[in-house]
C-alpha cells in the first residue's frame, strides 16, 4: 500500500499498537486526546445529502408504522375496502400489521452476511429497491396472500435500511455534527409516523384507501435509491477493504480520497490525502487489519461493543415503548377518549409531540453529550411509568394522571432511547465489526419490539395494566444502572478514538 513518505508504513503502526481485544497504556500518537477536530473542514451543503438519502429509509419505516393503523381499518370496511375479501380475522389483521416486522427481522439476518461484503452504499440501494417492490406489491395485491408477501418484502427493506443508514451516516458525517445527523434519522422516523397518521386519516374513508396508503411509499423509495446511487461510498469502508487486502490497496485509497472530497465539499481543500492517511493509520493502530471471526464477536472490545449496543436497543424496547406506540389509542380511550375519532386525532397530536421532543434532542446531543440525555430521559420514563401504573391501580378516576404519564413517557423517550439508542449503536462498534455488530443490534431491536408488542395484550389480561406498567417502571430503573455503569460518552470523538478509548 502506498503511504506518505514522511509517515511510517501502516504495517509498522499496526505492530506498535495492540490487538482488537486490548487497549492499554501503549502510546497513541494518532489519536486526539482532547477530542478537538478543528482541521476537519466540511461544507454544510455537502454534508446534507449523505444524510438525507439514507434518512429516507427511516422516513419510510416511520410512515409504515403510522399508515398501517389506518390501513387495517380501511381494508376491513365493507363499503370502502374495494375488495371482496375484506372480512379478515384477527390473525390475518395481525399478519398485515406485523408482516413488515417479520420482514425486518429477516432483513437484519441478511445484513449480517452481506453488509461488509457489498458495503453501506449498495446495501442502502438494495433497501430502496426492496422498499419499492414491497410498496407496489402491497398496493396492487389482488388477494390476501399477495398482500402479506408485499408486507414481508417491505419489511425486508426496513431491516436493511435501519441497519445500513446509521452506519453510512456515522462513517461519512463530520465528527462535530455526527450526533446531530444520526439523531436526525430518528427525527425522520417520527416525521414519517406523523405523515402516516395524517395521510391515513385522510384516506381511511376513500374507496381502496389502503392501497393508496401503502402505495405512497413507492416514489419516496425511488428517490432514495436514485440519491444513494449518486452518493459516494463510505471512505472508511473502502479503507477497511484496503487494509484487509480486499482489492488493490492503492486503488481503494485513491477512491477513498475522492469519496472524502465529494462528502466534505471544496472546503476540504488539499487535506483529503492527509485525512485518509490518518484514518488508515488509526485503523491499523486499533487492529482493524484482520477480518473479524464469529468467535471474536464475543471477545474483547467486540464483546463490550455488543453489550453496549445490544443492551441499549434491548432496554429501548422492553421499557414499554412498543406498547405505548402501538396501544396509545387504547390507553387514551381508557383514560376518557372514548370516540375513535378522538383517538385518531390524539395519535396525530402525539406524533407531533414526539417530533418536537426529538427535535429538541437533536439540537443538544452534540453539546450535552449522549449520557446526560440517556440518564435524564430514562429517569423521566421511569417516573411516567410509575404514574401510569398508579393510575390503573389507585387513580382510575383521575384521567389527567394517565394523560400526563403518557406524554411524559413519550417526551422522555424521544430525548433518550429514541435517538440516542440508534446513535450509540452506530458509534461503538469497531469498523471491522460494525456491519455484523449492527445487524445483531438491529435484530435484537426488532425481536424485542415484536416480543413486547405481542406480549402486551395477554400480559395486560393476566396481570392488569397497572402491574404491567410497574414492571416496565422496574425495567426502566434497571436500565438506568446499565447506562450509568456501562455506556460510555462518545461526544466529540472520532469513530477510531471511540474504539481506542471507550472499548
Amino acid at each position: 500500500m502506498a503511504s506518505d513518505p514522511e509517515q511510517p508504513p501502516i504495517s509498522f503502526l499496526a505492530k506498535e499498537g495492540k490487538s482488537s481485544g486490548e487497549i492499554g497504556s501503549a502510546r497513541e500518537p494518532l489519536l486526539n486526546v482532547n477530542g478537538a477536530h478543528d482541521s476537519e473542514n466540511y461544507s454544510i451543503y455537502a454534508a446534507i445529502l449523505p444524510f438525507l438519502f439514507p434518512a429516507l429509509g427511516g422516513l419510510l419505516y416511520g410512515y409504515d408504522i403510522g399508515a398501517t393503523s389506518s390501513a387495517t381499518i380501511s381494508i376491513q370496511s365493507s363499503t370502502s375496502s374495494g375488495i371482496t375479501w375484506y372480512n379478515l380475522s384477527s390473525v390475518e389483521i395481525g399478519l398485515v400489521t406485523s408482516g413488515s416486522l417479520y420482514g425486518a427481522l429477516i432483513g437484519s439476518l441478511l445484513a449480517f452476511s452481506i453488509a461488509d461484503f457489498i458495503g453501506r452504499k449498495r446495501e442502502l440501494i438494495a433497501a430502496a429497491l426492496v422498499y419499492l417492490v414491497g410498496a407496489l406489491v402491497t398496493a396492487v395485491a389482488p388477494n390476501f396472500p399477495v398482500l402479506v408477501v408485499g408486507r414481508l418484502v417491505f419489511g425486508l427493506g426496513i431491516g436493511l435500511a435501519m441497519h445500513a443508514a446509521p452506519m453510512y451516516i456515522a462513517e461519512t458525517a463530520p465528527t462535530s455534527i455526527r450526533g446531530l445527523l444520526i439523531s436526525l434519522k430518528e427525527f425522520f422516523i417520527v416525521l414519517g409516523m406523523v405523515a402516516g397518521y395524517g395521510i391515513g386519516s385522510l384516506l381511511v374513508d376513500t374507496v381502496s384507501g389502503w392501497r393508496y396508503m401503502f402505495g405512497v411509499s413507492s416514489p419516496l423509495a425511488l428517490i432514495m435509491g436514485i440519491g444513494m446511487f449518486l452518493l459516494p461510498d463510505s471512505p472508511r469502508w473502502l479503507l477497511l477493504c484496503a487494509i484487509q487486502g480486499k482489492g488493490d490497496s492503492k486503488n481503494l485509497k485513491d477512491r477513498a480520497i475522492r469519496c472524502l472530497c465529494q462528502l466534505r465539499g471544496q472546503s476540504l481543500g488539499v487535506s483529503a490525502p492527509q485525512q485518509v492517511d490518518e484514518i488508515l493509520a488509526e485503523l491499523s493502530y486499533v487492529g482493524e487489519e484482520k477480518e473479524v471471526t464469529l468467535g471474536e464477536l464475543f471477545r474483547g472490545k467486540c464483546k463490550k461493543a455488543l453489550v453496549i449496543g445490544g443492551g441499549l436497543v434491548l432496554f429501548q424496547q422492553i421499557t414499554g415503548q412498543p406498547s405505548v406506540l402501538y396501544y396509545a389509542g387504547s390507553i387514551l380511550q381508557s383514560a376518557g377518549f372514548s370516540a375513535a375519532s378522538d383517538a385518531t386525532r390524539v395519535s396525530i397530536l402525539l406524533g407531533l409531540f414526539k417530533l418536537i421532543m426529538t427535535g429538541a434532542a437533536v439540537g443538544v446531543v452534540d453539546r450535552l453529550g449522549r449520557r446526560p440525555l440517556l440518564l435524564g430521559g430514562v429517569s423521566g420514563m421511569a417516573i411516567s411509568l410509575f404514574l401510569l401504573g398508579s393510575y390503573y391501580i389507585f387513580l382510575d378516576n383521575v384521567a389527567v394522571v394517565a394523560v400526563i404519564g403518557l406524554l411524559l413517557y413519550v417526551g422522555c423517550y424521544q430525548i433518550s432511547f429514541g435517538p440516542i439508542g440508534w446513535l450509540m449503536i452506530s458509534e461503538v462498534f469497531p469498523l471491522r465489526l460494525r456491519g455484523r455488530g449492527l445487524s445483531i443490534a438491529v435484530l435484537v431491536n426488532f425481536a424485542a419490539n415484536a416480543l413486547v408488542t405481542f406480549a402486551f395484550s395477554p400480559l395486560k389480561e393476566l396481570l392488569g395494566a397497572g402491574i404491567l406498567f410497574y414492571i416496565f417502571c422496574a425495567i426502566a430503573a434497571a436500565s438506568l444502572g446499565f447506562i450509568y455503569f456501562i455506556v460510555p460518552e462518545t461526544k466529540g470523538l472520532t469513530l477510531e478514538e471511540i474504539e481506542a478509548k471507550c472499548l
